[in-house]
């Protein structure tokens, strides 16, 4: 982020206090998880919100979005409120699947949020199959898919990549590559680790980005959108990012060198994007203060909502999960 880039005010600010946003509630997530307050897995994306919020950023309102695990950020870039995503970590009845998704299943179709998906590779087909229904009814929507590097060792990726090519339907699938599957380096889990190379094999269009620039994810996203849209085809895109923190609060993180961490962190986008945002004379320092005690308060505010809900009550834990008895036919 060297030269001054042709950017609005608004929308810089918007980039940055999305991402603000993604960090002070993962960041508060991790105290409360220690705290018992929030239970079962916790996968947190600090360190790769350019991702998100850069390629949602490029995402008509009515385009689809499916997540993998680590889908915190794609929630919130999306706008789900944080009142909503913080009380589903809870397990609150006010939480945006009343509390029985939790931190790995997100979910909000009216911000065409198709959920966060626990099983690798998972959300891939449901995007083709979100992509053939909105193709079939000649809707003019594109399917965001989300997933990690480990995915794309699961037959999954590779038939999913083969449908859509084969049914020539739009969507993005756009690989968040932090480098390791869990605890497995991308060297020794991938024979060739250039991820975005792979989608020659199904005659789709790739590319790869830079996963801690913003703008840069901005862009490309922007690009794979309007191709896909236009062309009513698929398009692979690699984003290179980086978790500052272990694969869930369960990791010992015994597998990448801690030297390795501390260089990735000095290309943190929540360093370097306001940094470039003040040499543009974009804002201010003090700009970027209010910002994150307003982001702060934000956050507070959805950890009290969380504290203060109620639980599902006992009599609808079966809501849901069976479907109503018919009346037999004579």
């Amino acid at each position: 982020m060297t030269a001054t880039p042709a950017l609005a005010r608004g929308h810089a600010v918007d980039l940055l206090r999305h991402m603000l946003l993604v960090r002070l509630f993962e960041e508060r997530s991790a105290e409360l998880y220690m705290e018992g307050k929030i239970r079962g897995f916790l996968h947190l994306a600090i360190g790769q919100e350019a991702v998100a919020v850069g390629s949602l950023a490029a995402a008509a309102e009515t385009d689809r979005i499916v997540a993998a695990y680590r889908e915190h950020a794609h929630a919130l870039a999306r706008g789900t409120p944080p009142a909503a995503v913080m009380a589903e970590m809870f397990g609150k009845a006010t939480g945006c699947c009343r509390g029985r998704g939790g931190s790995m299943h997100l979910f909000d179709v009216a911000r065409g949020l198709y959920g966060g998906n626990a099983i690798v590779a998972g959300g891939l087909p449901l995007a083709v199959g979100l992509a053939l229904a909105d193709s079939l009814r000649r809707l003019p929507h594109v399917t965001l898919c989300f997933f990690g590097d480990g995915a794309v060792a699961e037959g999954e990726f590779h038939e999913s990549l083969n449908l859509a090519a084969l049914w020539k339907l739009p969507v993005v699938f756009l690989c968040e590559n932090n480098r390791y599957a869990m605890g497995t380096a991308l060297e020794r889990h991938q024979a060739m680790p250039f991820i975005h190379r792979k989608a020659s094999a199904y005659g789709i269009e790739s590319a790869v980005v830079d996963g801690m620039d913003v703008l840069a994810v901005e862009a490309a996203a922007r690009l794979a959108v309007e191709t896909a849209r236009g062309s009513g085809r698929p398009y692979l895109l690699e984003a290179r990012t980086y978790r500052f923190r272990a694969h869930s609060m369960y990791d010992p993180e015994l597998y990448r060198p801690k030297e390795e961490v501390e260089r990735w962190k000095a290309r943190d986008p929540l360093d370097t994007f306001p940094r470039s945002l003040e040499a543009w004379g974009l804002v201010t320092a003090d700009d970027v203060r209010a910002m994150h005690a307003d982001v702060a308060g934000e956050v507070e505010a959805a950890v009290a909502a969380a504290e203060a809900a109620a639980w599902e009550p006992v009599a609808d834990l079966s809501r849901d999960v069976l479907a109503a008895p018919t009346e037999a036919v004579a």
